[in-house]
């Protein structure tokens, strides 16, 4: 819509509500007692308005895999309004799913079970493995059937339709401010910028100093998200302009991705291949790229390009400090000791793509070897590090096994030289890593379980990653390595952009 951030629209209602799943935790930001009743599964399915209620889909724009793709917008999203709590703090509530709105380009605004789920479960799990994100409140199922094609192969079949209610101090993302520059329209830039700092960046201003020092902001932000990513083995899957926070948040999970084995070439995307553009190594680009898109945006506003060129490059560095840093703290490193560790943690990234390995599990393999034992058997190495790999008998594979065994003894001399014990060695690298991460197969599990009616799989997955870096006893199926059935599955390595 020319000359406007965003349309008023109400959800369309669904036939037959039912509420599979709210987040407690989540209902509390809001102020909202998350007991289920029919007001409130109303409410998340978007059958019915409370008093305060102004709800609207947000106008955007974006550039999808390195093209400008003109104007978007919430094609299925519709947010409710804005909860202040007791706290004061503010929170959009929004519902995916809804139903058409104006940005829908001739879709129907529904999402399936199986979308709605993963962004539930994504959501909550990126939060408490202390990754910047929206958060989730709800998932509800319509009743309605939604007809999907999976792979665009020509395949469509009807999915159960769901609606999953997400949370954020704002959904504003870069293409937000792209689509009024590229339409030429300073003064919607400016009415918007103006409404960015009042709301979510007090003390900046609309002119061209402070401008640059809130871009600059935005990036510090962007590279702080994009190195947690990294270090959790996350893959986005669809890195647009219009996927992207100004507040530094992961938002929009869609053919989102976990490492199972290493793969720095790894996308899970279908709609990404064979380019790869958003594949896990390309992931750093990808973000540089958006951000030089952004910056371009303010471009009418600023006046000049070099203070913004200069803000990238304090970008580009700010990335390369902090991921040298994270890759040093995965192996039990404080910050300042990182450099000096470099080429460690470049040979076992090298060591990583030499047989297939388990990105999670590796580092809890490594964190649980007493290193300070200067008698530590190769044999015990390696059944260590064979929990990790996806080889049928690492053990046997000598020249591969050697390379290992070296590894570990500069691991070893390395933490002698710098004088880190074992305990704060284990303790750094139990934070680090995650022991539990929502795997594509346990997904898949959660929502064949429920298209069935079986809530118990997502309920203890959910329960599970509240506490992903803490051993549960009784969580051992959560923390194994991906299964050779999950290796082909549909959904479980590659996804697409259909929900």
């Amino acid at each position: 819509m020319l000359g406007a951030a965003c349309s008023r629209v109400e959800p369309t209602p669904v036939p037959a509500p039912e509420l599979l799943a709210v987040v407690p935790e989540v209902a509390a930001l809001l102020g909202l007692d998350p007991a289920p009743t029919p007001e409130l599964t109303a409410v998340l399915a978007g059958n019915q308005l409370v008093a305060g209620m102004a709800p609207y889909a947000a106008c955007y724009g974006g550039h999808q895999f390195g093209t400008w793709a003109g104007q978007l917008g919430d094609g299925r999203a519709i947010t409710l309004g804005e909860i202040e709590n007791e706290t004061g703090d503010c929170w959009e509530l929004q519902l995916k799913g809804a139903g058409p709105t104006p940005y829908s380009r001739h879709a129907d605004g529904r999402a399936v079970l199986r979308s709605s789920l993963r962004e539930f479960v994504a959501s909550e799990a990126m939060f408490h493995l202390g990754v910047p994100t929206t958060r989730a409140l709800s998932l509800v199922s319509t009743g309605d059937a939604v007809v999907r094609d999976l792979f665009y192969d020509g395949h469509p079949r009807p999915e159960p339709g769901a609606i999953v209610a997400r949370v954020a101090p704002t959904f504003l993302r870069f293409g937000s401010y792209e689509l009024a520059t590229a339409r030429r329209d300073p003064e919607l830039l400016r009415r918007l910028l103006t409404h960015t700092f009042a709301q979510h960046f007090p003390g900046y201003r609309v002119e061209p100093s402070s401008l640059v020092a809130w871009f600059s902001e935005v990036a510090r932000r962007t590279a702080k998200l994009l190195v947690h990513w990294l270090r959790v083995g996350f893959v986005h899957g669809v890195l647009n302009t219009d996927n992207m926070s100004i507040l530094g948040l992961t938002i929009d999970y869609g053919p989102y991705g976990w490492l199972d084995p290493y793969e720095p070439s790894f996308t899970p995307n279908t709609t990404d291949l064979p380019g790869r553009r958003y594949s896990y190594e390309h992931q750093r680009a990808a973000v540089t790229f958006n951000l030089s898109r952004l910056a371009t945006a303010l471009l009418p506003l600023v006046g000049g390009v070099d203070e913004l060129t200069a803000a990238l490059e304090d970008f580009q560095r700010e990335v390369a400090a902090l991921e040298l840093e994270m890759r040093g703290g995965k192996l039990g490193f404080l910050p300042e000791q990182a450099r000096e560790v470099a080429p460690l943690t470049q040979s076992l990234e090298r060591l990583l793509t030499c047989q297939e390995t388990d990105y999670t599990l590796i580092f809890r393999q490594l964190s649980g070897l007493t290193l300070s034992d200067a008698t530590l058997a190769p044999s015990a190495i390696v059944e260590a590090l064979s929990v990790a790999s996806y080889a049928d008998a690492p053990q046997t594979q000598e020249s591969h096994a050697r390379r290992w065994l070296d590894w570990v003894a500069q691991y070893q001399r390395d933490c002698q030289r710098l004088g880190l014990s074992e305990a704060a060695r284990q303790e750094r690298m139990n934070g680090a890593n995650p022991l539990y991460v929502p795997r594509n197969y346990l997904l898949v599990e959660a929502i064949d379980a429920l298209e069935q009616g079986d809530r118990a799989p997502l309920q203890q997955l959910m329960s599970v990653l509240q506490t992903p870096y803490a051993p549960q006893p009784a969580a051992a199926h959560y923390a194994a390595k991906r299964p050779e059935w999950a290796r082909h599955r549909p959904g479980c390595s590659l996804l697409s952009c259909s929900s």
